[in-house]
């Protein structure tokens, strides 16, 4: 462990995933965490892996610390113990929580606030596959106000985000396209509430125009995607896994100036708790309703966290990779 981080430490020992180095994951060994005053200590059910974390072994995600560290920003489990600032309420409660890395692991700490109860009839994997994922597409199609009757496209919904903003804007009345990219996912997509399914290896691009589009791809293909809004149509752009998509892709932006279209960046690092507790207390009413399920691609052991990471890098999961600890 890393500077500061050393003293949050006792002599406890735990499994964890460890980027030792760029491209570098190794399950060892490590201190268990010791939570701070305005934190919780999780013994972890479930972890969600995702394109973060991929970026994280690559050394291209700005906020993991660096070499020596554990990635992983969401967990299911029980809380074990609380820091001194912290309702004692909170301690056998189950739970979402999301750290600020460190979940690749048999124990996190996470502050209190990004702690929110888990359902209590759900599977920890269940539940860490809604988790970060289910919020970002909640909040998404939340700011750009996806309602009945809107026609919304959804890029990249085979991923982990995609397949669960298809169930969301359906469940809000929307008319959903999707975009992947074989035809059995468009017909797991379907299921899912797709109206209109589009193969991207068979055809790029829909033939219609859309008042929402949600991607989670972007790279150099977002310009065209830009151009399928209609006259004061929103564009959220909640991923980055095809990579940047270059300035030349903001073009269509001018070009239909007179059409009013608006482009949102979104990422879940800018929403403060309360917001994210709002938007959780959203997504279990829509599970408890049964317009909203987890999807799960695949479970790994936490020994073999490499190999989920690179099912997620290769881009071959149709909805979320969990790892159990045990």
């Amino acid at each position: 462990m890393t500077g500061s981080e050393s003293e949050r430490y006792d002599g406890i020992s735990m499994k964890a995933a460890v980027i030792s180095s760029v491209g570098e994951l190794a399950v060892v060994d490590a201190p268990e965490p010791v939570p701070g005053p305005d934190q919780v200590l999780v013994d972890i059910d479930a972890i969600g892996v995702g394109y973060v974390d991929v970026m994280a072994r690559r050394g291209q995600y700005p906020y993991f610390p660096g070499a020596g560290s554990v990635p992983g920003l969401e967990v299911v489990g029980r809380v074990s113990a609380a820091g001194t600032n912290v309702p004692v309420g909170l301690i056998g409660q189950r739970a979402l929580a999301l750290p600020s890395f460190g979940g690749f692991a048999e124990k996190a700490v996470a502050d209190a606030s990004r702690v929110f109860p888990a359902p209590p009839s759900a599977d920890a994997a269940d539940v860490v596959a809604l988790g970060v994922n289910a919020l970002v597409a909640e909040l998404a199609l939340h700011r750009v106000w996806a309602s009945a009757g809107d026609d919304v496209l959804i890029r990249g919904a085979g991923g982990g985000i995609g397949v669960l903003a298809t169930q969301i804007a359906h469940a809000r009345g929307a008319e959903v396209t999707v975009i992947t990219s074989s035809a059995a996912r468009c017909e797991h997509l379907r299921a899912l509430g797709a109206a209109h399914v589009v193969d991207r290896t068979a055809s790029p691009l829909p033939d219609r125009t859309y008042d929402v589009i949600v991607d989670t791809v972007a790279g150099p293909d977002l310009g065209q995607h830009l151009e399928l809004l209609r006259p004061n149509g929103r564009y959220i752009l909640c991923g980055g896994a095809g990579g940047a998509p270059g300035p030349e892709s903001l073009a269509p932006l001018l070009r239909e100036f007179h059409k009013s279209p608006t482009l949102f960046a979104f990422s879940l690092n800018s929403v403060g708790p309360d917001e994210l507790r709002s938007s959780w207390e959203r997504i279990v009413t829509l599970l408890a309703e049964h317009r909203l399920s987890a999807v799960i691609d695949q479970r790994f052991p936490l020994i073999n966290a490499a190999a989920a990471l690179q099912r997620v890098e290769d881009g071959k999961p149709f909805g979320k990779v969990v790892l159990h600890p045990n």
